[in-house]
């Protein structure tokens, strides 16, 4: 099975659709997840493919057959999965400072739920008392991920009940006699050392004695993704002879079978995705050769957001010589994509090509300086299908309400 596009398809997409353009591959978004299930025991792991990244109804319907569960963090997200065809029982819903309304709905869907403060947990245990599972979003107080952008599991984080409240986690429980089935932990995302996820087996160990109707023991994602064409990411193979290590001592000790779920989003899509910009307006500034591109921030948020680095390539002539870029947007703040990067050569009229573009691209994109969100094409059997059109004008338009005298 081919798991990555050529460049004469991605040219190819570029001229039929036009650019700016978001690009994603069905048959590496399977390669990943078969990937994590040769790993780790199936009869110990269940996957959910943490949607956020990207929700198209295409690309959830490539998961959904796939065979991997979906993990969703809205009620909307939810409803798309429904919508696709995910039965209730492979939904996952983790909450965050949401409104308790939106927990009833999910609960009324039939999903998995997951809930992350006292509040929502007392609501829900005068609600539902021991009528419905749920799971416990659980706050370790361990920095790790990428960045503190993307570190959830710190003391100073606002996801998660802390885990120094298990006193008043207990009371609310009993009070109620909620039936917590799963406890949850997510430390952050881009998580290349293993160990912190057989730190969260520790922080696992500490709590079952207290809570014995739980049989599930989510790790949250966060798998490392290689961005740089050199970087390695989560040693996969390590992490699921660890995990499954872990819990079948948890099992034996607790004397009662536990489950380890995950929620992968990037490292299911990011390396399926491609985004591609032409190139506008070449610009010499003293040493610095701008090439400015007809996207910016508004599409690709990122590198800005994140200081997150996506490797770029010349599309349309990458047999060049190579020379040294600052890739920059069209948006009125600065919107740098990248500074003093080696790229063959560019003319203006070129198509430049960002890797890695699967997760958190599209998704976050904008209609900021009132431009238009680009197409997202997909390829599946090498067959190119668009799966979101272009914006128009009238799209800036339909939500706003019509003056009137």
């Amino acid at each position: 099975m081919k798991t990555s596009l050529s460049y004469d398809q991605l040219n190819s997409a570029a001229n039929k659709y036009g650019t700016p353009l978001y690009v994603y591959h069905a048959e590496k978004i399977v390669s990943q997840y078969r990937q994590l299930l040769s790993h780790f025991s199936t009869d110990n792991t269940r996957f959910f493919y943490a949607c956020k990244a990207l929700t198209n109804i295409h690309i959830l319907d490539v998961v959904k057959r796939a065979g991997c569960n979906i993990d969703c963090s809205s009620i909307n997200e939810v409803k798309m999965a429904l919508h696709v065809g995910f039965t209730p029982q492979n939904i996952l819903y983790t909450s965050n400072s949401v409104s308790f309304e939106e927990i009833a709905e999910a609960v009324s869907l039939g999903v998995n739920v997951n809930i992350d403060s006292l509040s929502n947990l007392e609501k829900f245990g005068a609600a539902y008392g021991s009528s419905y599972p749920v799971g416990i979003r659980v706050r370790p107080n361990i920095m790790a991920g990428g960045n503190l952008k993307i570190s959830t599991g710190h003391d100073k984080s606002k996801f998660g009940i802390p885990a120094t409240q298990l006193t008043e986690l207990k009371s609310i429980q009993q009070k109620y006699q909620i039936n917590i089935a799963t406890l949850h932990i997510h430390t952050g995302s881009e998580i290349k050392d293993v160990h912190v996820f057989i730190q969260s087996a520790d922080v696992f160990d500490s709590l079952l004695i207290e809570f014995p109707t739980v049989t599930i023991l989510d790790f949250g994602g966060g798998f490392k993704v290689p961005y740089k064409p050199d970087e390695k990411g989560t040693d996969i193979s390590l992490l699921g002879a660890e995990v499954d290590k872990a819990m079948n001592k948890l099992s034996e000790k607790y004397g009662r079978k536990l489950t380890a779920w995950f929620e992968p989003g990037k490292y299911i899509v990011s390396e399926a995705g491609y985004f591609i910009a032409q190139v506008n307006v070449l610009k010499q500034s003293g040493d610095i050769q701008f090439a400015g591109i007809n996207t910016g921030l508004n599409h690709l948020i990122r590198p800005m957001f994140y200081d997150a680095y996506h490797h770029i390539d010349n599309l349309s002539h990458p047999e060049k010589q190579i020379q040294q870029y600052a890739v920059v947007g069209n948006i009125c703040e600065t919107d740098t994509f990248a500074w003093d990067r080696p790229i063959p050569t560019i003319q203006e009229g070129n198509y430049l090509i960002f890797y890695n573009a699967g997760a958190y691209g599209y998704e976050m994109a904008s209609n900021y300086n009132a431009r238009y969100k680009p197409a997202q094409v997909l390829f599946e059997n090498g067959i190119d299908k668009l799966i979101s059109r272009r914006d128009t004008f009238e799209d800036l338009l339909n939500l706003q309400v019509p003056l009137t005298n």
